[in-house]
């Protein structure tokens, strides 16, 4: 066990995604007798998505202790994620203007789908607001939570002395959380192992051949997304190496992949980011929780990729009318997404609606994608990952409340 614990959690983690791939192509079948061990990692995980965002974000509001303070963080970090998600849909865009993967595709022998009606955006104001806090714990309802921590947290801070009892109370809870994340992380590579066999076990060598263009395009996007537009704000903007920062979260992007969730990931990029990049509680537990629901580069720009594949196959005139409305719809839509999988393909009918594609054309798509959209969704939810803690550290950077020691030591890896 001490040699076990010895080895970095990154390299015990790929290790266990190379043993997966190498298990579903030498014994597919015995995917089924595991998949248990894959569905309790990530029930371990999610368990703890809706406490830490309710109670981080609330501890972090109220160790920051300044108002001023307070309102330049919350503004940066808004402002932030919005840019990145422009970016992203419009990667996705450019990557499916220049690989073309919607031409000559086969929507006509494809069962169609149907998502129902998408939710307006008045629904999904209306729901920032929760009409019950223990229902929206109950049901992890994102959104509801960060706007109830923000609040709890704001009131704190503006009581002052007789409220400094509950902001002790808030900091023990965050710390007692995030132990248990560290706990929950070490069984991350049994975890991933059996997640990655049992998503190539069922869909075999084959679904990087039925949808390669559009595989090979979210992978290009996610690439973009990543190794160019995060590591220029990385560079630029925050004015720290790029190079640490990605040796530092490859446990996050990991789990990222092998869950396909932003939610699932949260944990264990809070880990992350105060462990191997040095930044300070107070903003990692605010920023990346926020994060979480509205920093969806992945989505962003998967949706904007999709949408041009659906009109690429469907032969909608592609004016400067139609790209600005994708661009605007899509990073409106990503910024409502749940994070959870395949949740952006509940979002395609409100991108496309607006462009003038049917809900019949959608359900085609939909069920175009659906069969494959398990692997394409683990690649695109990286570089929502990465978005989180490039934010995370950008704005720990700006406001002094980043450990450059920590950020630039190896040896933290």
């Amino acid at each position: 066990m001490t040699r076990w614990f010895a080895i970095p959690l990154w390299q015990r983690v790929v290790a266990g995604l190379v043993l997966g791939v190498i298990l579903a192509f030498a014994w597919p079948t015995g995917a089924a007798h595991f998949q248990f061990v894959g569905d309790l990692f990530v029930r371990a995980i999610r368990m703890l998505v809706a406490p830490i965002v309710l109670v981080t974000i609330a501890a972090g509001i109220t160790s920051l202790a300044d108002p001023k303070q307070l309102g330049s963080l919350g503004a940066r970090t808004i402002g932030l994620f919005a840019a990145t998600t422009a970016i992203a849909v419009s990667v996705g865009m450019l990557v499916a203007s220049v690989i073309r993967p919607g031409v000559g595709a086969p929507l006509g022998t494809t069962a169609p789908h149907a998502l129902g009606a998408p939710v307006t955006p008045y629904d999904q104001l209306i729901g920032i607001v929760p009409l019950n806090i223990v229902d929206a714990l109950a049901k992890g309802d994102m959104l509801a939570l960060i706007f109830v921590a923000i609040l709890f947290g704001v009131g704190v801070v503006l009581t002052g002395e007789p409220g400094k009892p509950f902001a002790a109370l808030l900091q023990s809870l965050s710390a007692v959380l995030l132990r248990v994340v560290g706990i929950v992380m070490e069984a991350t590579p049994f975890g991933v192992l059996t997640l990655i066999w049992v998503a190539v076990a069922a869909n075999g060598a084959n679904v990087f051949v039925h949808v390669g263009w559009l595989a090979l395009a979210v992978v290009a996007g996610s690439l973009i997304q990543m190794l160019v537009v995060h590591s220029l704000i990385l560079r630029f903007v925050a004015k720290l190496p790029v190079l640490p920062f990605f040796r530092g979260i490859v446990d996050a992007l990991v789990v990222a992949f092998s869950t396909a969730s932003s939610g699932a990931t949260l944990p264990v990029a809070m880990h992350v980011a105060g462990d191997n990049l040095g930044v300070a509680r107070p903003v990692y537990s605010t920023v990346l929780p926020l994060g979480a629901s509205i920093g969806k580069d992945g989505t962003a720009m998967y949706v904007g990729l999709l949408s041009m594949f659906a009109l690429q196959a469907f032969g909608v005139p592609l004016t400067p009318q139609v790209y600005a409305t994708v661009l605007l719809t899509g990073a409106l839509a990503a910024f409502g997404t749940a994070p959870m999988p395949s949740a952006s393909l509940f979002m395609l009918a409100a991108v496309l609606s607006a462009v003038g594609v049917s809900p019949e054309q959608t359900a085609l798509v939909v069920g175009f994608v659906l069969p494959f959209d398990r692997l394409l969704d683990m690649t695109r939810t990286v570089p929502s990952a990465s978005a989180n803690l490039t934010v995370a550290t950008t704005v720990a950077r700006w406001e002094g409340q980043l450990d450059e020691a920590v950020y630039r030591a190896p040896d933290q890896r």
